[in-house]
């Protein structure tokens, strides 16, 4: 008989043994850039096996193990580490997509740890010519409107980008700043003096309709979708960060996922059935089209029931700690101050294969 998930143990470097999660999914990360930073030691960790996670509410330190996982969802500003790592991931047949955080606040100084946009645009090719169009998607999150910038130039600056990857993505997903209800984003601005203006909905509301236009206007067509906007916006959906469609499309070769989404490939012709006279099968409206001949429809609710109402993730364990991003933007909501992230950052650098981040 299987053992039940809690039973189950890694062994640790110094060679003890510990109880440990093993997910299937895995979120790296939303609370520090793990594919710009961490990504060798992330990927040493997932050969050993386990890494270990300290829980930011009451740290306490457990334990991840990597046996089961079969998709891994990155987050980033900076990704181009991970092109040394994707073929191994493609070995031990782990699927993968990510969402690329592709902003442009070079002038203003909003995010000076981020390369030159010239190069983050130039990554973003790479990885699609890696992965596939569809795996790595556009971002522009979040908008900030100061005494700097305004409406018009966020579309600009959105145009700019969205003509260069016009041919490399299939979706933008934005979201608006809200910097009041979020005491560290505030904190941090306020330290740097930065005159920030909380979005209205009216303004909202104008920059969609705005970028709607924009969108038809440039022949791009893009998806357009907002990430944890409670707000319906015409021409916009709601975004869903940990996608359990993109999942299926660019993970459906592991039978362990799709039996874990409730995922199932169905053959449209009928071929090689015993029926196959038949009528080819009529594609429903909400399958995930895989092939001329395949689609898969997800007969599961995977929501994540613990994430905020606006908020359309699936379940997935992040492996991310907080206070630990170099990238210093000056709206971050994961740093409590950069100095806390720099120091961590050295920290890691000390000591880049321990089982944790910040190398303790």
């Amino acid at each position: 008989m299987a053992k039940k998930q809690e039973d189950r143990f890694v062994t640790l470097d110094n060679g003890e043994v510990a109880k440990a999660t093993f997910p299937i999914v895995v979120f790296a990360s939303r609370s520090t850039d793990i594919p710009a930073f961490y990504a060798d030691w992330f990927f040493n960790r997932l050969k050993k096996g386990y890494s270990a996670w300290t829980n930011p509410f009451n740290g306490v330190k457990s334990y991840v193990g990597y046996a089961d996982t079969k998709f891994i969802v990155f987050w980033s500003k900076n990704p181009r580490p991970l092109l040394r790592h994707l073929d191994y991931l493609k070995e031990r047949g782990i699927g993968c997509y990510i969402q690329y955080t592709l902003n442009d606040y070079e002038e203003e100084g909003l995010e000076r740890g981020v390369p030159p946009i010239a190069e983050r645009i130039e990554t973003f090719k790479l990885l699609v010519d890696k992965l596939g169009k569809g795996a790595v998607v556009w971002r522009f999150d979040p908008l900030i409107l100061t005494d700097k910038i305004n409406m018009d130039k966020l579309l600009q600056k959105i145009e700019n980008i969205g003509n260069h990857l016009r041919d490399y993505t299939e979706k933008l997903v934005f979201s608006f700043a809200d910097i009041i209800s979020y005491r560290k984003v505030k904190t941090n601005l306020e330290r740097s003096n930065i005159a920030y203006q909380d979005w209205t909905q009216v303004q909202m509301i104008e920059f969609a309709q705005r970028l709607v236009e924009l969108n038809q206007n440039t022949g791009w067509n893009f998806t357009l979708a907002t990430c944890g906007e409670s707000a319906n916006l015409h021409g916009v959906e709601h975004n869903h960060c940990v996608d359990d469609r993109l999942m299926v499309r660019f993970g459906y070769h592991s039978s362990e996922l799709m039996q874990f989404l409730g995922a199932k490939i169905i053959d449209s012709t009928n071929s090689g059935s015993l029926f196959a006279e038949l009528e080819p099968v009529e594609i429903p409206c909400d399958a995930i089209l895989l092939s001329d001949e395949r689609f898969a429809i997800i007969e599961k609710n995977n929501r994540d029931k613990g994430q905020r109402t606006a908020c359309g993730c699936m379940k997935s364990k992040d492996i991310g700690e907080y206070n630990t991003c170099p990238h210093l933007c000056e709206y971050c909501y994961a740093n409590s101050s950069k100095e806390v992230a720099v120091n961590n950052w050295n920290q890691h650098k000390l000591n880049p294969l321990q089982d944790t981040i910040t190398g303790r």
